[in-house]
């Protein structure tokens, strides 16, 4: 399936060149330009139909929309060789982390989850023997989730080697890019949580 792109990307994918249809290089205001990015590309087909539009926004989430999907197709990440998805390992890994019985909501929390995909996922990690629960003593409607034995074997083996996949995927970024892309994707996060619980709390 084609990776996500930003919004106006054709469905056809095609190469991206990172050029404007006059033969420019898509550049921002401050002259950078990026050769080969198909949100550049996706950036100059705008600038030629709407060139009135400030399609800046889309420069940015545009970008990480399609990163994201990049990522989350990566079939060459241990993740995916030992047959699991990064939403599953995301259960697996905030139970190994928080080291005690989680309830289904709390893990909805950690992992950014609905309750019905967490519910789903849990399901599918019982049955591969991973993830184990118990009834609340005084309220059986409520479940407690761990890990089993093998399941935090699991966690402990593969979680290493994502960390050097990971590592890898951002060999071609200095030190000092990496943490200041750290940086600025915490700062836009907090944006971006604070925003949430605004809403929630309307």
């Amino acid at each position: 399936m084609p990776a996500e792109g930003a919004p106006g990307e054709r469905a056809d994918g095609g190469r991206a060149h990172g050029r404007r249809a006059d033969g420019a290089g898509a550049a921002g205001e401050n002259g950078w330009t990026a050769e080969g990015d198909v949100v550049a590309r996706v950036l100059g087909q705008w600038r030629q139909v709407l060139p009135d539009l400030d399609t800046e926004p889309i420069g940015v989430i545009g970008r990480l929309t399609r990163c994201a999907a990049l990522l989350r197709q990566s079939s060459d990440a241990p993740l995916a060789r030992e047959g699991f998805s990064r939403p599953e390992f995301d259960i697996l890994s905030a139970l190994r982390r928080e080291d005690r019985d989680l309830t289904p909501g709390r893990l909805a929390r950690e992992t950014y989850a609905s309750g019905t995909a967490v519910t789903k996922r849990v399901r599918t990690l019982e049955e591969r023997g991973l993830v184990e629960r118990r009834p609340d003593a005084r309220d059986r409607r409520v479940a407690h989730l761990s890990l089993t034995e093998r399941g935090r074997e699991l966690v402990d083996r593969i979680l290493p080697e994502q960390v050097a996949f990971e590592r890898s995927l951002l060999a071609g970024l200095g030190e000092e890019e990496r943490d200041g892309l750290a940086r600025t994707l915490g700062e836009l996060l907090r944006l971006l949580e604070s925003r949430e619980e605004a809403g929630s709390r309307r």
